[in-house]
């Protein structure tokens, strides 16, 4: 079995992609081979739909859509804003998106959801598009996920992170539902968080412009950003060895990468150590870092 990881920043990141992109497709020996690029997602600035994370991404919508054609890679929207109202389906920006990506070359593309109401619009108005149930619904207990995951609606599901070590109850869902499930594999996200949906809320409704305060986050090392190392230590971590050792030998294979918030240079560190051999990651950072084009930082 191959393991698809699942990348953030379709439109944050379209510039290292770009270069990123090529190197993978013409120098597969630098990286793994038991892995693949499942989907590149994202949303870009002003997103009405989106949820999340507050989008910044600048890339233009048909030069990202252009980039995943050319590379027969899914692009997959990340609409998972939980608060959509009725009239906020009309949004213009978001129903050129859906034109745009619905059928956009031989991937078929997805769209990261939250909200029911949007669901069942998007199955009547854009019915050539994959849905992906978010994990910001927060799906902590494994009933919910399973539930969830049963849903004939979803292709993928991505569960609560908490849920990432439930090997018992994980190990006993069917061959068809577990390659329905989404792993979030290096959240820093504090493991005994309370407010996470909270937090999700707070960002849907800046989103849709409401005039809302600051979610102030409860982890008691909140002060120190994200950081990789922090996430490795976290209970919830999936690395390398998890993967190749416990989930694909275990009938699951899709694997999703957060980072949409953070900079390209450290969104490059995730290339590197998932999916890069140790004997080339020096290379293709060099790679990245001497394009001139980019800004890594």
């Amino acid at each position: 079995m191959k393991a698809y990881y699942h990348l953030p920043g379709l439109f944050e990141f379209y510039r290292l992609y770009r270069v990123f992109l090529p190197l993978f497709a013409t120098h597969r020996e630098y990286f793994y081979d038991w892995c693949e690029i499942g989907s590149i997602y994202g949303a870009p600035a002003d997103c009405l739909w989106g949820g999340g994370r507050v989008g910044f991404g600048d890339a233009r919508p048909e030069d990202a859509a252009t980039l995943t054609q050319e590379y027969g890679i899914s692009a997959c929207l990340t609409f998972s804003n939980s608060l959509l109202r009725q009239e906020h389906l009309a949004d213009r920006k978001c129903n050129a998106l859906c034109s745009l990506f619905e059928k956009n070359g031989p991937a078929e593309n997805g769209v990261i959801i939250h909200s029911d109401l949007l669901l069942r619009y998007l199955r009547e108005k854009y019915p050539g598009f994959y849905l992906v149930s978010s994990t910001t619904k927060v799906l902590r207990e494994f009933g919910q996920f399973e539930k969830e995951i049963s849903r004939d609606e979803f292709r993928y599901v991505v569960p609560d992170f908490r849920l990432n070590r439930e090997f018992d109850r994980l190990n006993g869902l069917t061959e068809g539902l577990k390659q329905k499930a989404v792993f979030l594999c290096n959240e820093c996200c504090w493991f005994d968080c309370p407010d996470r949906k909270a937090c999700y809320e707070n960002v849907s409704r800046k989103n849709l412009g409401e005039d809302c305060a600051e979610h102030v986050c409860a982890s008691p090392e909140a002060s120190r950003g994200y950081r990789f190392s922090d996430a490795m230590r976290n209970p919830g971590f999936i690395g390398i060895e998890d993967i190749r050792d416990i989930y694909l030998k275990n009938g699951f294979s899709h694997f999703k990468i957060e980072g949409r918030g953070l900079g390209s240079a450290v969104v490059l560190e995730f290339l590197l150590y998932y999916m890069t051999r140790p004997e080339y990651q020096l290379k293709v950072r060099e790679e990245i870092y001497l394009d001139s084009s980019l800004d890594l930082f």
